[in-house]
């Protein structure tokens, strides 16, 4: 039986070690990204082969998976003579992990000639790297089912939302979400340190209870530590929250609280932190 070919365009924190998986789990590999030095670094380490362009890695791909950073990095990887929509061979499939708007999810899928699923993932870069994402989908149901085995490779669970775009607004329901619990958490770590209690056994007792959430049990100490280097930098989620704050404008929700995060965000920006992981937000009460 044929081994199937994968692509896998954009090696940044997401994509190196998700392609990474891929190869692992004995697919056919062939990457690309911007950075040709990167793209040769993962095949010294994994195998495989790179390509020089988008449409070259797609070419007799069976999946062709992306992971780039916004609207626009992946219009430039999707359409263009050398991009991977004119390498794409009749059969395979369009797989996108960017965590982007709904529109270009769509655009993508009424330009496509092969079938397009919008499938952002959260995990971040532990996630990733220990093949443990959540992958929320949008697209064809028979698209799904034949790449789903293929994501696992990935992922620890991964489910179909609806049609393309789904998967894209389920994504900023999820960061409307983590905003809100992170600006929460870093309120009450900030409350019980100035209030003179030991942050670390408050972690301990009240993550067992109504408090608890992913956000408290991964980040809660290492926000107390003040380290924020963890993978999920500020300036992707200010760019993740601007998308939810522009479809909420379109469909009708009020977001008060995401848009105030949001802003909170663009603080830690300006104090230097668009680097530091999202758990940051605690840095700005630091600073009275």
């Amino acid at each position: 039986m044929r081994k199937k070919i994968v692509a896998f365009i954009g090696l940044g924190v997401m994509g190196y070690p998700m392609a990474g998986h891929l190869a692992a789990a004995g697919y056919q590999t062939r990457v690309y990204n911007r950075t040709t030095e990167k793209a040769e670094k993962w095949c010294r380490q994994h195998g495989g082969e790179f390509a020089l362009t988008p449409r070259e890695a797609a070419q007799d791909a069976d999946f062709v998976f992306m992971c780039v950073g916004n609207d626009d990095d992946l219009r430039s990887v999707v359409f263009g003579d050398d991009a991977a929509l004119a390498g794409c061979k009749q059969g395979s499939i369009l797989i996108d992990h960017t965590t982007a708007s709904a529109n270009v999810a769509r655009e993508i899928a009424e330009q496509s000639h092969v079938p397009f699923l919008d499938a952002p993932v959260s995990g971040g870069q532990a996630g990733a790297e220990n093949g443990v994402l959540t992958v929320m989908i949008g697209g064809d149901p028979a698209a799904f089912e034949a790449a789903r085995p293929v994501i696992m490779s990935y992922a620890r669970a991964a489910e179909l939302l609806g049609d393309v775009g789904a998967g894209q607004l389920t994504k900023m329901v999820n960061q409307i979400c983590i905003a809100g619990l992170v600006q929460g958490l870093s309120e009450g770590l900030d409350f019980a340190q100035r209030a003179g209690l030991d942050g670390h056994k408050v972690v301990e007792v009240i993550s067992k209870g109504a408090a608890g959430s992913w956000q408290m049990e991964n980040r809660g100490q290492t926000m107390l530590d003040d380290e924020f280097d963890f993978g999920f930098a500020v300036d992707w989620m200010r760019k993740d929250l601007a998308i939810c704050l522009e479809e909420a404008e379109s469909n009708g929700a009020e977001l008060p609280i995401t848009r105030i995060v949001s802003d909170f965000y663009g603080e830690v920006q300006q104090m230097g932190g668009g680097r530091w992981d999202t758990s940051s937000l605690i840095r700005r009460l630091r600073r009275k």
